[in-house]
Formats: C-alpha cells, sequence, structure tokens
C-alpha cells in the first residue's frame, strides 16, 4: 500500500528539472495557467511576508520563538490547494505561510506577529501559536507533535459524526520519530479515520540531519507498519505537491488515513536566531540553487506562461500587499494589560486567580504605625 514518487536525482538530492518549450503553454487552458500564476503569486507572497518578517524580529517589533517557511513555499502551496474551505488544518510552530494561503488576512497574520489586538489571535499566540476557527486553522503548536494527536481526535470526531470533512495535519521530520506519531497513525488506521498526515522534511532536526536521527531516513516508509497508504513527492515543485495532496486528500474523503513525506528545504535556520553554521558553504549553495520561488517562476517564464514583465509586476504587487500587512500590525493597538487573563477558559472557573506577576496570594495586613507604642 505504500508506493514512491520515483524521480531522476541530481547530485544535491533533488528531482532533476524536466525539459519542457513554450509549445506546453499554448496547451494548456485559462484555468491552468490561472492555478500555476497563482501557484507563483501565493509562493512569492509567502517569500516575502517571512523575509519581512525576519528583519521586523532584528528590530524588536517581534518577540519570543519565530520560525520562517523560507523554502518550503512550494510546499505549502501545494498542499492547501488541495483543501476546500470546510477541511481542516493542523500544523506546528513553522505556520505563516499556512496561515496566509489558508485564507487568512495577512494584516491579521502580520499582527499577531506583533502581538498586536487585531491579530488573528488578539496577539495571545504569536508566532507559533495561531488560531482561526472561521478558516479551520486549529493551530500552531510549540511543541513539538503536540498536534498529531489533537488531529487525529478531530478526525474521530469527523468520523462520529459522519461528516465528509477531512483533517491534514502537518509536521517536520523530527516529529515521526515521537511516541505520539506512531499513536496517531496506528489509531487512524485501526477506526480508518478522514486524516492526511504530511511530513514536511527538510532534512534537519534543528540542526542534526534525518539521517543521523532516523534509522529509516525515508519517512513515508513508516506507514507500512501500519498498512497506510503513503508515498513521497518533491516538496520544491508546487505542481508535483498539489498532485500528491489532491489523491491523499481524495484517499482520506474516501475513509482511508493517507501518510505524505514532502522532501523540502530550509533556507535559514531552524528559526531567525540560528545562525545554522552547521551548514557547509557548498550546502549554501546548493539551496540557493534550488531555490523553490526562483526556479518556478523561471519555469513559468521557460514555459511561456508568463514574462519577465508579469513576474515583475507579480514582484511591485506582492511587496506592496506585505508592506501593507507591516503596517497595519505596526498601527495596530497593543493588548491592555488588564486583559491579561482573559481567554483563560472558555467558562467562568471558581477561583480563577487574576494575580499579575509579583502580586501577592493573599492582600498583606497593614504595617503598625512606628508612632504607636507597643
Amino acid at each position: 500500500m505504500t508506493n514512491q514518487m520515483h524521480a531522476p536525482r541530481t547530485p544535491a538530492g533533488r528531482a532533476a528539472p524536466k525539459k519542457s518549450t513554450r509549445a506546453k503553454a499554448a496547451a494548456r487552458t485559462p484555468a491552468e495557467v490561472a492555478r500555476l500564476v497563482g501557484f507563483y503569486r501565493q509562493m512569492l507572497l509567502i517569500r516575502r511576508f517571512e523575509e519581512r518578517t525576519a528583519r521586523s524580529y532584528t528590530q524588536a517589533l517581534i518577540g519570543g520563538y519565530c520560525h520562517l517557511n523560507l523554502g518550503e513555499e512550494a510546499a505549502v502551496v501545494g498542499l492547501l490547494s488541495a483543501l476546500s474551505p470546510t477541511d481542516y488544518l493542523f500544523t506546528n510552530y513553522r505556520e505563516h505561510g499556512y496561515a496566509i494561503i489558508r485564507g487568512i488576512d495577512p494584516n491579521r497574520v502580520m499582527a499577531e506577529l506583533y502581538g498586536r489586538t487585531d491579530g488573528v489571535s488578539k496577539g495571545w499566540g504569536g508566532s507559533m501559536h495561531m488560531f482561526d476557527r472561521g478558516h479551520r486553522l486549529l493551530g500552531g503548536y510549540g511543541i513539538v507533535g503536540g498536534q498529531v494527536p489533537l488531529a487525529t481526535g478531530a478526525a474521530l470526531a469527523i468520523d462520529y459524526r459522519g461528516g465528509n470533512e477531512i483533517v491534514m495535519c502537518t509536521m517536520g521530520d523530527g516529529t515521526a520519530n515521537i511516541g505520539a506519531f506512531h499513536e496517531s497513525l496506528n489509531i487512524a488506521a485501526l477506526w480508518k479515520l478522514p486524516i492526511v498526515y504530511v511530513i514536511i522534511n527538510n532534512r534537519l532536526g534543528m540542526g542534526t540531519s534525518v539521517e543521523r536521527s532516523s534509522a529509516e531516513p525515508e519517512l513515508f516508509r513508516r506507514a507500512t507498519s501500519y498498512r497506510m497508504e503513503s508515498s513521497r513527492v518533491d516538496g520544491l515543485d508546487p505542481i508535483a505537491v498539489a498532485d500528491a495532496s489532491a489523491h491523499a486528500v481524495a484517499t482520506a474523503r474516501d475513509g482511508h488515513p493517507y501518510l505524505l513525506e514532502v522532501v523540502s528545504e530550509r533556507l535559514r535556520g531552524h528559526s531567525v536566531v540560528d545562525p545554522a553554521k552547521y551548514r557547509t558553504e557548498a550546502e549554501v549553495a546548493q539551496l540557493r540553487e534550488h531555490d523553490p520561488v526562483v526556479t518556478f517562476g523561471a519555469r513559468l517564464v521557460r514555459e511561456g506562461v508568463l514574462d519577465a514583465d508579469a513576474l515583475a509586476a507579480i514582484e511591485l504587487e506582492v511587496t506592496a500587499r506585505v508592506d501593507e500587512a507591516a503596517a497595519f500590525a505596526e498601527s495596530s493597538p497593543a493588548p491592555d494589560v488588564a486583559t491579561l487573563f482573559d481567554y483563560n477558559y472558555a467558562s467562568a472557573v471558581p477561583n480563577d486567580s487574576r494575580r499579575l506577576p509579583g502580586e501577592p496570594l493573599f492582600e498583606p495586613e497593614p504595617l503598625p504605625d512606628p508612632g504607636e507604642a507597643t
């Protein structure tokens, strides 16, 4: 039940680019052309948004932990293209691109990064904990693999209610080594839950390579232990990812869980404060050579879908959109300290403490007047 998408490999470990001509563009329908251009525009939006995020972090406009989707743009866009608006998405702390492509206003995403009240989670979540029930993005989880059992539970709820939605749960390659991953896949296979598990394999768990941390580095093969269909796809090609995602989603909607491994890249360190000194100069050069945004744009020009002027126009449009998001976030008000304990619980809880940091548990007894006789 397991299959691998075979492709010739380059020395860098990537699928060799397919030869194409401008004749392909003439054979495409307007809808197909619009889809390809839309993929490129979305990928570029993630790229420029994340670059602006990195800049804002260095300016101390964003605090806390911050992990970027730089290098994973094709994976994000391709994966989410297969979801319907009623499907559910769970992801990890590297989530900004997922929130935007899921349809959440980039203004609100940037405001959340800034910790402002107009953010997706009103400034409570920050970079790692975005949540938007309307768009069915149910997190954003900072604990490695914390989303996997919850996503499995959501799939169980859908099955229990007889719904037609599916759950997509994305995770990093390191998550495939934790117990909850295997427990969740086992339950999903036993109960035939409508869920797609997606491993975004950027080949590094923080600074440790997959080969040094996983006895079976082809992570999609782990599904065989649970008789679950699985496949592996080149995560630098949004079209290939979209096709693989569509198959995985259709399989899950038919009542069979699926494991999809998307082999991608991480262009920078694990987080914005990681200088990635564990990479050699040769590895960095290879990353630049296989940059998914640049290579996909060049592919569209080569195949006659776009020309240089069209690429430049999209660049201007996207840059202006990101500038707008940054301006919106900076002008959004910061939360009032009086709201610090809002949303602790869904409903009122007896004895819920509302103390601010440093405040005593009980009001202290008044000190005696020094002038009074003892």
